[in-house]
């Protein structure tokens, strides 16, 4: 009886184990051996980084996965991105992508030395021109676990003949040292009908602007306030302008020594699920920058509240009590949720996505705000709390599971 019993928990843990594993992929990368090739994603893994002076190594991080270091330390306004990619199609029948319903899915299990934080996941062709419309990135939660994700591509353009490549990337995780660990990259060419879902949340990296009124919930900021991050011990929620009138507005000001920082009230919110993204809504007083248009430069990044005094007062807030003897760098996230241009013009409004995963963790109580820095030179004002009882002040949309 001993051995009947020793033999059935054997067999149970080898269907776990085998559960474990990935099933055969047309591509698949274990990371046993790291295979690289610094030139040609043809022949290995093609790394590099760019849009910065942040660099990248892809090595052998242990025992059967290849792990990617980056270190921003040299970099200054945190817009670099470091990639790997490699020639996938080698043992795949590209004929079938003229039959209807073929796409790409390329799936990754990761684990990442800072939380929370985002990679994308994309497939391409040596034709590609359009490099985000086969391109989403998933968040990854915590440090603690490996996750898994997977991206299916959407009427993919690819024919016999091409050279398909599979690409992972970090993209604007902060002005530190960063590793992402990766278990197993794997693509196949799949029909999508019966293939099944994805798996992890996917956000568009460059989503579109959902209107308004699709969302049920509309919850006014309940905190709001400018902090100047050079005169760190000053208050700077009297910050105001005087119209012509003489009349003096209290205002909101992103520039290059004040962040703006916002908290709702969510609490009638807890343990509900928040479905697909949302907005948040703010509206312009003013905008001044450069009327020359460079790319990343005189917009705004939103950013999440993940540390610091919860329950900062917005008349006494400074940078020093809302850190709460914490680093700068460490009660914002230094990944954006998003960048994105402010609207120009006195009463226009600016609507900026704010993923699901964000949202989610607001509701939760996880992040507590949101703050807006500028990226590049800008100086844009928004309307505050403390004018007109908060008529113009931001507003956060999202719906909820039902």
């Amino acid at each position: 009886m001993g051995w009947h019993l020793t033999r059935t928990c054997t067999l149970l843990l080898l269907a776990l184990m085998v559960g474990s594993i990935p099933a055969a992929a047309q591509f698949f990368d274990g990371f046993d051996s790291l295979k690289l090739d610094p030139e040609n994603p043809e022949n290995g893994w093609f790394f590099k980084a760019g849009d910065g002076t942040a660099t990248m190594d892809l090595r052998q991080g242990g025992p059967g996965y290849a792990s990617i270091f980056v270190d921003g330390t040299t970099d200054k306004r945190g817009i670099w991105w470091a990639l790997n990619e490699r020639k996938v199609s080698d043992n795949m029948d590209l004929t079938l992508m003229q039959k209807p319903g073929h796409e790409f899915r390329i799936e990754a299990r990761v684990r990442s030395s800072h939380a929370p934080r985002r990679i994308n996941l994309q497939v391409l062709t040596q034709r590609t021109t359009d490099y985000e419309s086969q391109l989403m990135e998933y968040d990854i939660p915590d440090t603690d676990n490996w996750h898994t994700f997977s991206m299916t591509t959407r009427s993919f353009d690819a024919r016999h003949g091409d050279t398909i490549l599979g690409h992972l990337a970090l993209m604007d995780w902060g002005l530190e040292k960063y590793r992402l660990d990766i278990d197993y990259i794997k693509v196949d060419l799949i029909d999508a009908a019966t293939a099944g879902p994805d798996k992890g949340e996917a956000v568009p990296y460059h989503p579109s602007i959902a209107d308004p009124k699709s969302f049920t919930k509309k919850i006014p900021v309940a905190s709001d306030s400018s902090i100047d991050i050079e005169n760190t011990d000053v208050k700077a929620n009297d910050w105001y302008v005087q119209d012509a009138t003489g009349k003096k507005i209290n205002l909101l000001t992103v520039d290059g020594t004040h962040y703006v920082i916002l908290r709702w009230d969510l609490r009638k919110f807890a343990g509900k699920k928040v479905a697909g993204h949302g907005l948040l809504e703010l509206t312009t007083y003013s905008v001044q920058q450069k009327a020359e248009r460079i790319k990343d430069f005189g917009i705004v990044r939103v950013v999440e509240i993940l540390g610091g005094d919860p329950n900062w007062g917005q008349t006494t807030v400074t940078t020093d009590s809302f850190c709460h003897y914490q680093p700068l760098n460490r009660v914002l996230n230094p990944q954006m949720i998003i960048d994105w241009p402010i609207m120009e013009g006195e009463g226009k409004k600016t609507y900026l996505t704010i993923g699901h995963p964000v949202l989610q963790r607001l509701v939760d109580g996880k992040t507590l705000g949101i703050a807006i820095k500028p990226l590049g030179a800008i100086n844009a004002s928004f309307y505050s709390l403390e004018d007109e009882n908060g008529k113009n002040s931001a507003q956060l949309y999202f719906n909820l599971e039902k």
